[in-house]
């Protein structure tokens, strides 16, 4: 067997790399499908100890003035700056995105976040609110932060959802037991070493790695405040269930089959840009993909040839060329996934395949053996095929045609999920109005897929709970404690002598 390129991935606690007493998993490289690393398991008393050390150091985390806690998170920010390459290396092998996406995308966004949060809470974010009820009594209010939370990491952004997790968590002065995906675990280690670099107290953050039955106890831990969780919204709902019976603080980032409406106005080839990047950025796996794509009917045919002259422009290939912006699927697990649907979609759904299919790409020296899929167009697509209504989660665009504007957001709507919906058009009074009729929490107009730190992002229906990001992202992590003073030395009574 190949010997993996990293050295075997323990635990990390009180501040230093602990043993796992667990079982060992493989981590796998999606371009080659040769092994990256042994990653040890946690046990459930080694998830213990990590909550023994998060609990801990919230003693002293939580009493840190605002001011002191940002200024150890911004010497993170300037660390992961400054290992931007070296840690988008790891994610490009761990992952299988190509290194032209994660070195400008994936710790880029993420540092952003945390230099966001540390600014947010230096500036004041953490300040309440003062009202005078009478001349001689006043109201304040404090956000205190929640105790010990626990991260629950998905496999398509690895570092980026960690550090959207952890910079709220900590900048609020809460503590954060943290288990990446078991798909895509290498940046575990890499983040909280540089935590502790920056000076972050040990117990802080910590990382445990392992599968779902790991997760299901750290996140039914009675010692856990809140839990935070980006994955599939099957997952998600047992995950908030057993929460609630915790009456544990939630913020749930979900799956979406999220709708890209082309107006009858819109440039094409704008229109077609955006399709493609809601549909073959990081392979398709992405929860706000806008893989529903509905296209005026007097359109579709310039939309499709246009379409199919830019599919030439998606280049697979050697993951750290950097001419390379297509890369595999994340796991064998997921290709097979994915093939399923394709197959679905031409043998059972009868919808039209313009591009792609069940063949991988051209075949490329040295990566025969990795998760490689083309990128696919299916088109005379309807609204109740399977590939128009489940979550694919990689490179497969739907067209759908339409009539009416008022159709199209019908049918757009028509969705237990809502994550993200777009418009394209020449006319923002038709974008806002459009827009605002779109069930879902992220929505975009002529551009698809940028979430920068200060918009706060989450879904509608079953694509989630709570936000993340903004200045409302630190509001998921903090609880509110009001005091009424009365001033006027007299106590209001019923009980008074008559």
């Amino acid at each position: 067997m190949t010997e993996a390129f990293h050295p075997p991935q323990h635990l990390y606690y009180d501040g230093k790399v602990q043993m796992a007493s667990g079982s060992i998993f493989r981590s796998i490289d999606p371009s080659t499908s040769r092994p990256l690393a042994d990653i040890h398991a946690a046990s459930h008393s080694d998830v213990d100890n990590a909550i023994t050390s998060a609990q801990k150091a919230f003693l002293s985390w939580s009493r840190t003035p605002p001011v002191a806690r940002a200024r150890i998170l911004l010497k993170a920010v300037q660390l992961l700056r400054d290992r931007n390459d070296e840690i988008a290396r790891i994610e490009t092998q761990d992952t299988g995105k190509p290194f032209s996406e994660t070195s400008t995308v994936d710790v880029v966004t993420g540092a952003d976040v945390l230099e966001f949060f540390a600014n947010l809470v230096a500036g004041g974010g953490l300040n309440g609110e003062t009202v005078q009820l009478r001349e001689d009594a006043w109201v304040y209010t404090k956000k205190e932060p929640l105790g010990i939370c626990a991260g629950i990491g998905a496999w398509n952004y690895p570092i980026q959802i960690a550090l959207w997790k952890s910079a709220p968590c900590l900048a609020a002065g809460n503590t954060m037991v943290y288990k990446p995906s078991e798909v895509t675990p290498l940046h575990g280690l890499v983040l909280a070493q540089i935590y502790t670099e920056a000076g972050v107290p040990p117990g802080v953050f910590n990382i445990v790695n392992g599968g779902g039955d790991l997760g299901a106890y750290l996140t039914s831990h009675p010692r856990i405040a809140k839990v935070s969780f980006t994955g599939q919204v099957s997952t998600g709902k047992k995950v908030a269930s057993s929460a609630a019976k915790g009456m544990k603080y939630v913020t749930m980032e979900l799956g979406g089959k999220s709708p890209v409406i082309v107006l009858p106005d819109a440039d094409v080839d704008t229109a077609v840009d955006g399709a493609m990047m809601a549909n073959f950025f990081s392979t398709g796996q992405v929860c706000t993909n806008g893989t529903r794509v509905f296209v005026p009917l007097q359109m579709k045919q310039r939309f499709e040839s246009t379409l199919l002259e830019k599919m030439k422009h998606i280049r697979p290939g050697d993951l750290m060329d950097a001419n390379t912006n297509f890369g595999p699927l994340v796991s064998e697990v997921h290709y097979q996934k994915v093939l399923s649907y394709i197959q679905h979609g031409v043998e059972t759904d009868g919808a039209k395949l313009l591009y792609g299919g069940f063949d991988k790409p051209e075949p490329m020296e040295g990566l025969e053996g990795g998760y490689w899929v083309k990128p696919t167009i299916f088109t005379d697509c309807n609204d109740s095929m399977k590939i128009v209504q489940e979550e694919i989660f990689g490179p497969v665009l739907t067209i759908l045609a339409y009539e009416s504007v008022e159709e199209a957001i019908a049918r757009a709507n028509a969705t237990p999920l809502g994550l993200a919906a777009g418009v394209f058009t020449r006319d923002l009074n038709s974008a806002h109005k459009v827009v605002g009729q779109l069930e879902a929490g992220i929505t975009w107009v002529n551009t698809w897929g940028e979430s920068p730190a200060e918009m706060s992002v989450g879904g509608w229906k079953e694509s989630g709970v709570g936000v993340e990001n903004g200045k409302r992202g630190l509001e998921a992590w903090v609880r509110n404690k009001s005091t009424l003073v009365d001033m006027s030395g007299v106590v209001p009574t019923v009980f008074a002598k008559i």
